[in-house]
């Protein structure tokens, strides 16, 4: 419940942003456009993000023949949480990782990579897709493209001022047209809300494993499993694109990465998430 509602007071914020941004830039005709704005990238993200996660991710759907032991588990793990069968995809990077994606349960899709078939036991696979379940099973994925398509208009709205004549004092429609404020905020709200949404991704994580570990009654598979793809992360390359990490389980791009702020961060510590899975916070 905490982390949910922190999710919503920072989806909350990043609405917040988006009228700002109107407003700074239009006045209240600024206001209206960012509104719809918001709304149609809203609607495309939740329309078609899965169909662009798959395919970022080169993946190919699986049967029941060529991985047997994958549908197994994911029968089981439906029926545990009373949920549709997701498609089951499988991409060639060979970094041990998995994703979830799709708008809603009955239209979801899970994903691992071939590098997770091959380093981890069954049993922690297990855990893995407990993970990704869970995220379809509380619309994660939608909240995740809400944020997104979001914080892409609030950047948009910033090139805009940044670009167009209206941090010249253009605007007709406010008493306020001060161009320092307005090149201030053009700079400081797409920082503003990719801050946002990279604290609505770690919180969502901390969900997800919660609920993971609740759902086969154990967080020691899922606490195992993080501490191996957390290590292979920071040694194998991934060709994961930079918009599609936030989706995976493990940052894939961690060895891309210098030491900044866990502010900064699209996931949580790994060392946080194992530690509540064994301490039994999940209970």
């Amino acid at each position: 419940m905490k982390n949910g509602v922190k999710t919503a007071v920072l989806l909350a914020g990043m609405a917040g942003l988006v009228m700002l941004a109107g407003q700074v830039l239009g006045g209240s005709s600024g206001l209206t456009i960012a509104f719809v704005l918001a709304l149609v990238m809203v609607g495309g993200s939740y329309w078609f993000s899965a169909t662009l996660a798959i395919r970022s991710a080169r993946a190919v759907e699986v049967t029941p023949q060529q991985v047997p032991e994958y549908f197994q588990i994911m029968n089981e793990l439906t029926q545990l949480a009373d949920m549709p069968m997701p498609r089951l995809y499988v991409s060639p990077e060979q970094q041990p990782n998995a994703f979830a994606t799709g708008r809603n349960p009955s239209n979801a899709a899970i994903c691992v990579t071939e590098g997770l078939l091959r380093t981890l036991s069954w049993a922690e696979i297990r855990g893995v897709l407990a993970h990704e379940l869970a995220h379809v099973q509380s619309r994660d994925i939608l909240t995740g493209s809400v944020a997104a398509a979001i914080a892409t208009g609030i950047s948009y709205a910033a090139n805009m001022m940044l670009w167009s004549g209206a941090l010249g004092g253009r605007r007709r429609d406010s008493n306020d047209g001060n161009p320092i404020i307005a090149i201030a905020f053009a700079l400081l709200a797409p920082m503003a809300a990719g801050l946002l949404q990279m604290a609505i991704s770690r919180s969502r994580e901390f969900e997800a494993d919660r609920d993971a570990a609740r759902m086969i009654g154990d967080g020691e598979p899922l606490a195992r499993a993080l501490e191996q793809l957390h290590g292979y992360s920071m040694r194998v390359q991934s060709n994961v694109a930079p918009p599609q990490a936030s989706h995976y389980i493990v940052n894939p791009l961690n060895n891309r990465q210098v030491a900044f702020s866990n502010m900064f961060a699209t996931h949580p510590q790994v060392e946080e998430r194992v530690r509540r899975l064994r301490s039994g916070e999940w209970r």
